[in-house]
């Protein structure tokens, strides 16, 4: 970013060989694109978040792989399959138990060393743990995802033809990582055409309106006639809510389903019916060390690297920009406590709205009320989370088993007393606030 030259980047990592490694990709990127960066690294981010501006934070209480298979396996013990399990269901609140303490610690060291920094949080489970820092410290945060995308992808298979959008065939579900630079490639063609406007909740917002930005024709009625129209198995469950309340979810089908009541009934078999998919465990795995791989390679000089520069921030470079005075940023997705912006959730719940970033701060934009039927799903969650960030920092088992019982997988007292009992069991070692 020419805006930033001359910024210091301090890049900390508990994992010194792959820190070392990213310091030595970073220093080439730094030298080959004249970026005008000094450059630091640390296991210890006591040495480098004095004076820090920002605070970009990307973790895992991990391994992550290893113990989000467990979170999915534990209740299924006790008859609840779970249709995801990373940031919704009983899943959901075993994540945020481990993840919240290692959120405000980090939130704690930057209240004493660098109290006016801004935290900009990509770590899931997102709103949960922007509501814990908003809840528990001073620091000022935002969350930031790129599910957004998604409702690019929809309407560019539901309108391709319409707005002369090239769709590579097999574009079929967004929940197969083969799919996915397919799909973005979709998205990066329909965003310099349409404007949408998406409100909710993180993985788990809803389109309320859709134009055309060259004439500024209202797209919504289109869009839902052609994504009706396409075939059976494309995102069955984000149809049929879109059919049934009116609105279309962003998330696509497998992140939507942790929020929802229909997706995990036995009898019913929603996951057959809508064709839920279960995150790869082993196959992310295995990516991550290709992905590490490809990195020593860059960072040695025997790769080229300039691929790199057509990779999407996801709004961090962006906000930081905005935040520093370097222009008035507009973000069509950021995670802030509610003022107002949605006017039948809770004050304070963490919601993902619009956005302009300036110098003065981060100022979602107000979209109004969602149909009622939307909003009473969407504050269901917003207490499901807020019991569940309550444990997580207090270590209170009875805010643990509340966050249980109003969960939508949950419809059995005993069931979730047990699923707690073993996750706390399960992960002691991790969770030192219930001892």
């Amino acid at each position: 970013s020419p805006r930033l030259r001359g910024s210091s980047l301090a890049l900390v990592d508990l994992n010194a060989a792959g820190l070392s490694l990213i310091d030595k990709l970073a220093r080439r990127l730094n030298q080959e694109w004249g970026a005008g960066l000094t450059i630091e690294s640390s296991t210890e981010r006591e040495q480098v978040l004095p004076g820090a501006d920002f605070v970009i934070v990307s973790i895992e209480v991990g391994p992550r792989e290893g113990l989000w298979r467990r979170d999915w396996e534990i209740p299924l013990q006790f008859g609840v399959r779970q249709p995801y399990g990373e940031n919704g269901g009983p899943g959901g609140l075993a994540h945020t138990l481990r993840q919240v303490p290692a959120m405000l610690a980090i939130a704690r060291d930057m209240e004493r060393l660098c109290p006016s920094a801004w935290l900009i949080s990509f770590t899931n489970p997102l709103p949960r743990l922007c509501l814990a820092v908003s809840r528990y410290s001073q620091v000022k945060n935002v969350g930031l995802c790129h599910q957004i995308n998604i409702a690019y992808m929809l309407v560019g298979v539901a309108l391709g033809d319409r707005l002369g959008v090239d769709v590579p065939p097999g574009v079929s579900s967004f929940a197969h990582p083969e799919i996915w630079p397919k799909a973005n490639y979709v998205a990066d063609q329909v965003k310099p055409l349409v404007d949408i406007k998406a409100a909710g909740l993180n993985h788990f917002t809803w389109i309320k309106a859709l134009w055309d930005r060259r004439s500024g024709e209202d797209l919504y009625p289109a869009f839902r006639q052609a994504l009706m129209d396409l075939p059976a198995d494309f995102e069955p469950l984000t149809r049929a809510v879109f059919e049934a309340t009116g609105l279309c979810p962003v998330p696509g089908d497998s992140h939507l389903a942790e929020y929802l009541p229909w997706c995990h009934d036995p009898q019913a078999r929603p996951w057959e019916k809508y064709g839920l998919h279960l995150y790869d465990w082993t196959r992310a795995s295995e990516e991550r060390d290709r992905q590490w791989r490809s990195i020593a390679a860059m960072a040695r000089g025997q790769a080229p690297v300039d691929d790199l520069k057509r990779t999407e921030s996801e709004g961090a470079l962006e906000v930081i920009e905005g935040l520093l005075g370097r222009g008035e940023v507009y973000r069509d997705a950021v995670n802030i406590p509610n003022r107002a912006n949605i006017d039948n959730l809770p004050e304070g719940a963490i919601i993902e709205v619009p956005a302009l970033v300036d110098q003065t701060g981060i100022h979602g934009r107000k979209t109004g009320p969602l149909p009622e039927a939307v909003a009473e799903l969407c504050r269901r969650e917003v207490a499901v989370a807020g019991l569940a960030v309550e444990a997580a920092a207090t270590g209170s088992r009875q805010a643990a088993l509340q966050s249980l019982l109003l969960d939508p997988c949950i419809t059995d007292i005993d069931t979730a007393r047990a699923i707690l009992s073993a996750y706390l069991v399960e992960y002691a070692d991790y969770l030192p606030q219930f001892q």
